[in-house]
């Protein structure tokens, strides 16, 4: 029986977390919110967690070390401390908050010498597949294809762009052997210059309860490819973060990310 502690378990993501792993009936479920919440101690609806049981939320300062996996979707100030908790405890860790600096980067990274962890910031089998076509399409278009990404995603969300939007830029400036903070580009309101195809242009909404949509454009003269990936539900996410929950257990200690667990990785 694995033992999945989840953050953040009362939040819009975390209930879809708390949805899908009280399904598996290979996992116990512990569920963690902030200290100081007011909802510590009250037992998450049965709507959520269907036949599995009462589970009652946890304050976080209560995690221990018999957790095999914990997953933290919250924001990254909470997940520093998290973080500390899990390599204290020696606890395996499931990671997709966004918003990161460069230097919560680098905790990250440290951390992942003393346990295992899967970062990513978009657990959608879908957006990892499309991680691999951009490749693809960056690598075979020509040199003076247009590139840019356009992201949506509901009113709450704080960062912009999106990890995932950043993630598929970083795709594709990998496929084309560039810096991707060299050549991204996310506001053109002060230019008067002509589009540079040696860039990647970003566009971004919030509106409304838009849970996520992400295109790629490949644009010469001519024709147009436009890859997308829409989102209607948090769950999709939430069953690629138990899929990463269940491989991880079983990893040496290192960084991972999704296309590890999906076995997409060359």
């Amino acid at each position: 029986m694995n033992q999945i502690g989840i953050f953040g378990a009362n939040g819009r993501m975390g209930r879809a977390l708390l949805e899908v792993v009280s399904k598996d009936q290979n996992s116990e479920l512990i569920a963690f919110c902030r200290t100081g919440s007011e909802h510590i101690g009250t037992e998450v609806s049965a709507t959520i967690l269907g036949a599995k049981g009462k589970i009652v939320l946890e304050d976080e300062n209560t995690v221990k070390d018999n957790i095999d996996v914990l997953i933290d979707f919250t924001l990254p100030q909470g997940l520093k401390k998290h973080l500390a908790d899990a390599v204290k405890n020696k606890t395996a860790m499931v990671i997709g908050t966004t918003g990161l600096t460069t230097e919560d980067m680098i905790e990250l990274d440290q951390a992942s010498k003393e346990i295992p962890i899967v970062f990513s910031r978009n657990y959608s089998v879908g957006i990892n597949v499309l991680l691999n076509l951009v490749k693809t399409a960056a690598t075979t278009l020509g040199d003076d294809v247009d590139i840019e990404i356009f992201e949506a995603h509901h009113r709450n969300k704080i960062d912009a762009p999106s990890g995932t939007a950043l993630a598929i830029g970083e795709s594709i400036a990998d496929a084309k052997g560039w810096e991707h903070d060299e050549v991204a580009k996310y506001d053109r309101s002060h230019d008067e210059i002509e589009k540079n195809q040696n860039e990647i242009g970003y566009s971004v909404v919030r509106a409304g309860d838009i849970v996520g949509e992400h295109t790629a454009y490949f644009a010469t003269m001519g024709e147009r490819l436009e890859l997308t990936h829409k989102a209607s539900s948090r769950i999709t996410f939430a069953q690629g973060a138990s899929r990463a929950a269940a491989w991880l257990k079983n990893q040496p200690v290192g960084l991972y990310s999704m296309q590890d667990v999906l076995g997409l990785t060359k």
